[in-house]
């Protein structure tokens, strides 16, 4: 007898509403039909032993978008990380891991992207991609090999083609119940549905790459505890990077400890279904700190460098300073700073001006159809601006919004957007007004002694301790929190002499040791 499609693996979203409930459970038994009656389309895994329903997405569509979207991504991350070393060494490791796992044919492709950002995500296809972010994290090769082995397991189940299938299949389901009652409403109810189902894996989809990295993990020689205590780092890093955000505890709860489990626990359950445990094999962790030594950290001088409240480019020469309270983050296609009460800054380029006067381009381009007030021209460091406000609503409530547009001497535009609660505003004008003051030309000189942050692998001495180490960080705060983070050490742990740990420094690729 044919074994029916798994399809308790890729069910279980349940819509907000009691009405939508009852259209959402309409729409499984509509799947539930389709599923039935392409049961011999269903294809056996050969990870999981399950019949996965993949209708919708044969193998060969999944080699064709993983290869359409590979580029895309390259882009929309950073590019890739210019070192062959750590790209190379990534390759090998996830050759390993693809070569002990059911899909040692799949012509996998792994990419270190060049992002701080801590991340690492599969394409369907074999395209698998970790940030130099998330490598600087993990402190041996068996944690970064665990995350290797986790996105291996993602395309291995093929995930993406199940969730694709079953979204595909809920807007066929739509489509016939809106035939059948002629409800529009209730086919747009259904398409949202469907749409949800390609926003995340679901939390079996995930515990599913859990087991199957771990399996690859032991497979190759790893120690698969290595995988629990990286993402249990993960954990800490989020939380610091919460309160780099000046983000509360319930903020914290919102975005990120209700749409993920509790990942140590998880990734221990995965072990056990694994049939694994701790098995004292090396972690290979002298190797890999060898490896990564002198990689980048932080932001690449190609996006521009954040230096406590400066944030200086030395290839576009350009530099801005933001008031007390505010913290910077630079993103590749903006620049933030955040005050802990809901303040913000943006900053960001219009690209090359396509009108000769920056008053008009502020109002007939970038505020197009906005009703701006105290419009007026500025001389900002012998350059020409134009500013003017207006208010908006935000997720916070009714903003100020000060909009101001500079000429820059390559003929770009660069734009502030100073977004302040109306209580807030007249307090912080002075402080914002210097900033826009404070956008000026780097020298050449000024340019050249901008230096990247590299990661640095160092013995810890007799004499050293936590607090002697984090004060060697080129961080005005948090320095021992960044510390116990970038080296995986919990509240109570500590340094012993001869342990080999990693700090961040100042230099250049020339001078990095």
């Amino acid at each position: 007898m044919r074994r029916q499609c798994n399809m308790h693996r890729t069910m279980g979203i349940q819509m907000p509403t009691r009405g939508s409930d009852i259209v959402g459970r309409i729409g499984d038994i509509l799947f539930a039909f389709i599923l039935l009656a392409s049961a011999p389309s269903c294809t056996p895994n050969p990870a999981t032993g399950q019949q996965d329903f993949t209708l919708f997405m044969s193998e060969s569509e999944e080699a064709r978008i993983g290869a359409q979207e590979h580029s895309k991504i390259i882009v929309r991350y950073g590019g890739v990380y210019d070192d062959p070393k750590i790209g190379a060494y990534v390759a090998e490791i996830g050759g390993r891991l693809a070569a002990n796992s059911e899909g040692a044919k799949t012509p996998f492709t792994f990419t270190v992207l060049n992002t701080p950002n801590v991340n690492a995500f599969a394409l369907p296809g074999g395209y698998v991609y970790v940030t130099r972010g998330l490598i600087a994290l993990a402190n041996s090769e068996a944690e970064l090999a665990g995350v290797v082995a986790h996105e291996i397991g993602h395309v291995i189940a093929r995930h993406t083609a199940q969730r694709y299938s079953r979204a595909a299949a809920t807007q066929i389901g739509a489509t016939l119940l809106s035939a059948l009652i002629g409800s529009r409403e209730v086919g747009n109810l259904l398409e949202v549905g469907g749409q949800l189902y390609l926003l995340s894996f679901s939390r079996a989809q995930e515990f599913e790459a859990d087991t199957l990295g771990i399996r690859y993990l032991n497979r190759t020689g790893y120690d698969p505890v290595a995988e629990a205590q990286f993402l249990q780092n993960l954990g800490r890093e989020k939380e610091l990077q919460d309160r780099l955000a000046q983000r509360d505890a319930r903020d914290r709860q919102s975005d990120f400890l209700t749409t993920h489990p509790n990942t140590p626990e998880r990734v221990q359950r995965a072990i056990a279904a694994a049939g694994g445990g701790p098995s004292g094999r090396p972690l290979r962790r002298d190797i890999f700190l060898d490896r990564i030594n002198g990689m980048l950290f932080g932001d690449d001088p190609e996006q521009g460098l954040v230096r406590g409240r400066r944030f200086m480019h030395p290839g576009l020469r350009f530099g801005f300073e933001v008031p007390p309270n505010f913290r910077l983050f630079n993103t590749s296609e903006r620049v933030i700073a955040l005050h802990p009460d809901k303040a913000a800054i943006v900053f960001d380029s219009a690209g090359p001006n396509t009108h000769p006067d920056v008053l008009t381009y502020l109002t007939q381009i970038w505020a197009s159809g906005v009703a701006l007030k105290g419009v007026e021209r500025l001389m900002i460091n012998g350059m020409a601006g134009a500013t003017g406000q207006t208010t908006v609503d935000t997720q916070n409530g009714r903003a100020n919004l000060r909009m101001i547009a500079i000429q820059f001497a390559n003929g770009s535009i660069y734009r502030f957007r100073f977004l302040t609660p109306p209580a807030l505003t007249d307090r912080l004008n002075a402080d914002l007004r210097r900033t826009t003051f404070s956008f000026r030309t780097l020298s050449q000189s000024e340019a050249s002694g901008l230096k990247p942050y590299r990661l640095q692998s160092i013995t810890v001495g007799a004499s050293d301790t936590i607090n002697s180490l984090a004060a060697r960080l080129p961080f005005a705060d948090f320095q021992v929190e960044r510390f116990r983070t970038l080296n995986g050490l919990g509240p109570s742990d500590r340094v012993r002499a001869g342990q080999r740990v990693k700090i961040v420094i100042e230099t250049s690729r020339s001078n990095r040791s």
